[in-house]
């Protein structure tokens, strides 16, 4: 990690607020404050208007000679083509419901981080060109016009924010920020300005499938490893079938569960409870990713690298799809799936689960199923053995992810799963889960190291609730159900509540899960001893035995 001031010291420096006007104070484009750029040539590979090298920290970031007219064109074709957008643009009436409730404004007291004055950066410019007062007194009412410290303000703030919807749970007119924000990211790639940390992953997906750039091979290998460490846990060697046609799920989860610690004992955990069920399922080695890095660049983008689930499931023939926990993955899925890619192939079905026959009808339209809900739905119909016990380790709490939580109401499900493996559960405050979750800090293609101090300072909200229930129950474990959050938590818990570790839920469900034919559990999936595990006796010797000995007779 980078070397960052202490938490006290973080929060003691936040800044007063400027005595300016918002519209007169700018950003300063110091290191740390901003994400690098994208490079030209992936910009290239991937056919983005006007790539160009560029330098966020330079006074000329080498636009193209038109870019005026590109940004106008492009923002009036967003207007016509969305209309939440020019609701968005009108309705708001700056009642400041929204200020206090972003983690970004909250960890840093930038004013142009409350989620209000974050959308005014792109409505001041709305009210130039469409309303007429804005035409006829300016700057009076809020108004101005396109300029270079427009477009630097605009991408500053962009990516100060996480796209989290926060915000737009306490708006009383349900404008969603996150829409803007993705409006305004769109429109800067218009002029070639991207950021690396989301088109690297945006490249990679689109020629191998996930977002790391892993090969089919690698893919493979990787699967095969993470099957033998299960092996040496449990003694049984799970099933990890590839490219199987006609089975009847297709299983996709983020590659960052088959790349990255804590995500791997994640996917073990996926291993296991598959092979115990004996259910027929594949894997792809083409829709190796669920993630969709292309829901932080555009719409199309977004529509692109979501296609390739129904594709596979359509070459494979499979009835349905499983869902692993990801948090994008699933807002794209729930919110936007059947406009960008339905209606699903003709050989989908509406998913029923093989082993409880329960029929998922909130899936009709998609096909697919999350899984902490197959695995809620499993241990409600006593289809699981489980022995929560070897999870008394740890006491555990859960950070409802952004996307499932308030993008797709998935709530009570990782919960009932949680409680049935862990003996040791506790909730953060009641203000900080469910619809009200914090974010980690570094969602929407934030989760890059040089903005390290940045992320510390957004997560401030959610690792003040980890640190009080640490402090108060004695939690030393936090569980989710998102890859990114898996990434970007681990230092957010050693910066903000040092000792608490992040799993999966998954992760936890192997722990716990009692496998026919397996051997004692004595090491967990992350290979760590087991506490309070009884050593067996050794058996005893002729030689050792009291007939033996003379004795008893």
């Amino acid at each position: 990690m980078a070397k960052l001031p202490t938490p006290q010291m973080l929060v003691a420096s936040r800044p007063a607020f400027p005595d300016k006007s918002w519209l007169d104070t700018k950003p300063e484009f110091m290191p740390g404050s901003f994400c690098y750029p994208a490079k030209k040539e992936t910009m290239e590979l991937l056919h983005m208007p006007n790539p160009h090298e560029w330098d966020p920290a330079a006074e000329d970031w080498n636009l193209p000679e038109n870019w005026e007219k590109i940004l106008c064109d492009a923002f009036a074709d967003r207007l016509e083509k969305h209309r939440s957008l020019k609701l968005f643009m009108d309705i708001c009436v700056r009642c400041g419901a929204c200020a206090d409730k972003c983690h970004f404004f909250l960890g840093t007291n930038d004013p142009k981080n409350m989620p209000v004055l974050r959308a005014e950066l792109l409505r001041s410019l709305y009210r130039r060109d469409y309303t007429m007062l804005g035409k006829i007194l300016g700057k009076k009412v809020g108004a101005r016009g396109w300029d270079m410290s427009v477009v630097k303000e605009l991408f500053y703030y962009a990516y100060q924010c996480t796209e989290c919807r926060r915000c737009s749970l306490y708006c009383p007119y349900g404008i969603d920020t996150a829409e803007i924000t993705m409006i305004v990211r769109e429109l800067l790639h218009e002029v070639g300005l991207g950021i690396h940390w989301i088109m690297d992953p945006v490249k990679n997906c689109s020629f191998t499938g996930n977002h790391l750039g892993i090969q089919p091979h690698s893919f493979v290998e990787i699967v095969e490893m993470l099957a033998d460490d299960c092996e040496t846990v449990t003694g049984i060697r799970p099933k990890t079938p590839f490219n199987k046609k006609n089975a009847e799920i297709l299983f996709i989860t983020p590659s960052g569960d088959v790349f990255a610690d804590p995500g791997i004992y994640t996917f073990m955990g996926y291993l296991l409870l598959f092979h115990e069920l004996d259910l027929d399922y594949t894997l792809s080695t083409y829709a190796s990713e669920g993630g969709n890095f292309g829901s932080f660049t555009s719409f199309n983008m977004a529509k692109k690298l979501n296609a390739k689930m129904y594709a596979e499931a359509e070459r494979l023939n499979v009835k349905w799809l499983l869902g692993g926990e990801c948090g994008h993955m699933w807002r794209v899925i729930n919110q936007y799936m059947d406009t960008y890619n339905g209606p699903a192939p003709a050989n989908m079905e509406i998913p029923v689960s093989p082993i409880t026959g329960t029929v998922f009808s909130n899936a009709t339209s998609t096909k697919m199923v999350h899984i902490a809900e197959f695995t809620a739905d499993l241990i409600y119909h006593n289809k699981l053995k489980l022995d929560p016990s070897r999870n008394d380790h740890l006491v555990t709490t859960f950070h409802d992810s952004c996307n499932p939580a308030r993008g797709m109401g998935l709530l009570d499900e990782p919960r009932y799963v949680l409680k049935h493996v862990c003996n040791n559960f506790v909730e953060m405050p009641e203000n900080t889960i469910r619809e009200q979750t914090f974010c980690c800090g570094a969602g929407s293609g934030l989760n890059t190291e040089e903005i390290m101090e940045l992320r510390m300072r957004s997560g401030m909200p959610r690792g003040n609730a980890l640190r009080y229930v640490q402090q108060k129950d004695g939690v030393n474990h936090m569980a989710c159900v998102c890859a990114i959050d898996r990434a970007t938590l681990p230092p957010l818990a050693d910066y903000w509540a040092p000792g608490v570790s992040v799993s999966g839920l998954h992760e936890l469900v192997g722990n716990a899960l009692v496998m026919k034919g397996e051997i004692k559990r004595t090491m967990d999936l992350r290979q760590e001893e087991l506490p309070n595990v009884a050593e067996d006796e050794p058996e005893e010797s002729p030689a050792d035995a009291p007939e033996a000995q003379g004795e008893g007779r």
